[in-house]
């Protein structure tokens, strides 16, 4: 049986924002969670949503769902938070 078969991992929510761009503000997201989350795995937009002032756009945000293995030996709260 592959290795694949008896792994599970853990999903969690987190938002991004930028001024520039929806796509911007997924990698920011993506890229501040993966220095505490250890081997994330996916990210998935799940909303898009923009902040407007005076008729112009000044922040672009994004819902992401994270999914990342799940360590028997770490507490998956511990985890999310970076450990500490």
């Amino acid at each position: 049986m592959g290795d694949n078969i008896n792994r599970v991992y853990v999903v969690s929510e987190l938002v991004g924002t930028s001024t520039v761009s929806w796509e911007d503000a997924a990698r920011k997201a993506i890229e501040t969670a993966s220095k505490s989350v250890k081997d994330l795995r996916i990210g998935e937009v799940v909303k898009q949503d923009v902040t407007v002032e005076d008729g112009k756009v000044v922040n672009y945000r994004v819902r992401l769902k994270i999914s990342f293995k799940f360590h028997r030996e770490i507490a998956w709260y511990e985890e999310i938070r970076g450990g500490c």
